[in-house]
C-alpha cells in the first residue's frame, strides 16, 4: 500500500512539474509558439514521457489553464473570503495579473479563440465562466448574510459586471499598457461597488 501511495505521490509531483513548466512555456511563447519538446526538456522528461501524461498539446493547454485557475483560487480564495474581502481579493488578482502579462495574454488569446465551438478551449472557457460567476455571486450573497451589503442585491448581475470589467480591462491593458492603468481602474470600480452595495 505504501508503494502505491509513493508512486501516486511521485506521479502527482511529476504532473505538477509538467504543468508549472508548461505554464511558463505557454506564457513566454503563446500556444502556437510553445513546443512540447521544449516543455519536456525543461521538465526533465522525454517527449514520450510528457505524452504519457498528456496525449497532445491541446489537452496540456486545458490542463495548464485549469492549473492556473487552481493556483489563483488557492492564493486569493474569493469564495472563502466573501463580502468586501472577496471584492478586495479580486482587486489583488488584477494587481497580480499586471505582473504576469504573458499569462494574461495567453488567457485572453485562448478565451477569444474559444468562442468558436469545436476549439479545444471552448468547453473549458464555458465551464470556467460559469464557475467564476457562481463563485463571485456566492461571495456577494455572503456579504449580504454578514450585513456588509444590502439585502435584495442582484448578485448574479453584479458578478457578470465584475467579470466583464476585469476581462475588458485586461484586453485594453494588453493592447495599450501605457494608457490603461488596469490596477487603478479596477480598484476604483471595486471601491465604487462596495459603496453602492453598502446597506
Amino acid at each position: 500500500m505504501r508503494r502505491v501511495r509513493r508512486g501516486y505521490a511521485t506521479g502527482a509531483a511529476r504532473r505538477e512539474r509538467i504543468l508549472a513548466t508548461a505554464l511558463l512555456e505557454f506564457a513566454e511563447h503563446g500556444y502556437r509558439g510553445a513546443s512540447l519538446a521544449r516543455i519536456a526538456e525543461r521538465a526533465g522528461l522525454s517527449q514520450a514521457g510528457l505524452l504519457h501524461h498528456f496525449r497532445n498539446k491541446e489537452l496540456l493547454l486545458i490542463a495548464v489553464l485549469d492549473y492556473r485557475d487552481e493556483l489563483d483560487a488557492r492564493t486569493f480564495d474569493i469564495e472563502g473570503a466573501g463580502g468586501v474581502d472577496a471584492l478586495r481579493a479580486m482587486a489583488r488578482v488584477v494587481e497580480h495579473n499586471s505582473r504576469v502579462p504573458g499569462l494574461v495574454q495567453l488567457f485572453s488569446v485562448i478565451s477569444g479563440e474559444a468562442v468558436t465551438p469545436g476549439h479545444p478551449g471552448h468547453d473549458w472557457a464555458r465551464r470556467r465562466y460559469r464557475r467564476l460567476r457562481e463563485t463571485v455571486a456566492a461571495a456577494l450573497h455572503r456579504g449580504v448574510e454578514r450585513g456588509e451589503f444590502r439585502a435584495g442585491l442582484d448578485a448574479e448581475a453584479h458578478a457578470d459586471r465584475l467579470i466583464a470589467m476585469m476581462d475588458g480591462l485586461q484586453t485594453q491593458w494588453l493592447i495599450d499598457p501605457e494608457r490603461v492603468d488596469m490596477v487603478t481602474v479596477f480598484q476604483g470600480y471595486v471601491d465604487d461597488l462596495i459603496a453602492t452595495l453598502r446597506p
